[in-house]
């Protein structure tokens, strides 16, 4: 397995930079953002370390280039929005920048994409379904037309008011993962796995990758604490962040051995990228560095 990390948590420094920092540290690896350009930014998101929008051949071999030079490599290019929200425009606008991922990492011989399905929040999960049949198969059609797969993470997105009660995304349970594979039943259509988002869903996180072995694509790195005596307080029909919080690995509740253990049963031996989204580690870009360093110091009594 390949050890990297998201490159959406340094936001201010260059692509350049991103991947000398990477070889510096020993990793492998990197997911990078490629938001668009423009628009509102939310928590963790609207990064641009690649412009798909603008990729020409000339620019893509720059980047492989460089990459090879550092021995860094990409996993995956990626971009995390709600491709089904309710507002029509918007959702269109996130369509159009997927076709733009998919076209950049065939350019750039990743052949890889991570995002999220999405999801209209107050809607049942069965209506989602029928606006994913509507959305999604045209995606994974021209994916496939072009060798890049789709990998899907695991997160409902239903932190903030906005997103609640259903959240942004519905590809984010076992059970909700057969009846939408059971919809797209495609080579290049699969799972982006954190077991973070099942810890706080009080989901087990070790069965899943057996019985997805074959589905899961790309893999995350991050922890989640959850806290008993506010669980106890708020209940789980809270909004999530009342009552956890995610961490850098292990300093929450995931057992990464167990969960790499599992990964090396199946066989895996693709792309695991650490995501940093612990809130001890947002005061500057150097403590976010130094998030990635110790992050990675850690798994690598796992991953070698």
């Amino acid at each position: 397995m390949k050890l990297g990390f998201i490159t959406s948590i340094c936001e201010g420094m260059t692509f350049e930079e991103v991947v000398d920092f990477a070889a510096e540290n020993g990793l492998e690896c990197l997911e990078v953002a490629c938001w668009p350009n423009f628009g509102a930014k939310r928590r963790y998101a609207g990064v641009s370390h690649i412009d798909v929008a603008t990729l020409t051949p000339e620019k893509a071999e720059e980047i492989k280039a460089l990459c090879a030079s550092k021995g860094v490599e990409i996993s995956s290019l990626c971009y995390y929005p709600n491709t089904m929200d309710p507002d029509l425009e918007k959702r269109q606008s996130y369509i159009d920048h997927i076709y733009k991922l998919i076209d950049a990492s065939a350019m750039l011989d990743v052949n890889m994409i991570t995002t999220f399905v999405g999801r209209v929040p107050d809607k049942t999960f069965a209506e989602n379904l029928e606006i994913f049949k509507e959305v999604w198969p045209p995606i994974v059609k021209y994916a496939e037309e072009k060798g890049v797969k789709i990998a899907i993470e695991n997160c409902p997105m239903l932190f903030t008011d906005d997103e609640w009660p259903g959240g942004q995304n519905i590809m984010t349970t076992p059970a909700n993962w057969r009846k939408i594979f059971e919809i797209i039943d495609s080579p290049n259509f699969g799972i982006n796995y954190d077991p973070s988002h099942f810890v706080w869903q009080q989901i087990d996180y070790i069965k899943p990758i057996y019985e997805f072995k074959d589905k899961i694509f790309h893999v995350h790195y991050k922890d989640i604490k959850v806290y008993q005596d506010k669980l106890a307080d708020v209940g789980t029909m809270a909004t999530p962040l009342q009552y956890m919080s995610p961490k850098l690995p292990g300093l929450g509740d995931v057992d990464w051995g167990k969960y790499v253990s599992a990964l090396t049963d199946i066989g895996y031996d693709g792309y695991t990228c650490i995501e940093v989204e612990d809130k001890a580690f947002e005061n500057s870009l150097e403590d976010a560095k130094k998030a990635v360093i110790l992050s990675a110091k850690y798994l690598r009594n796992f991953v070698i």
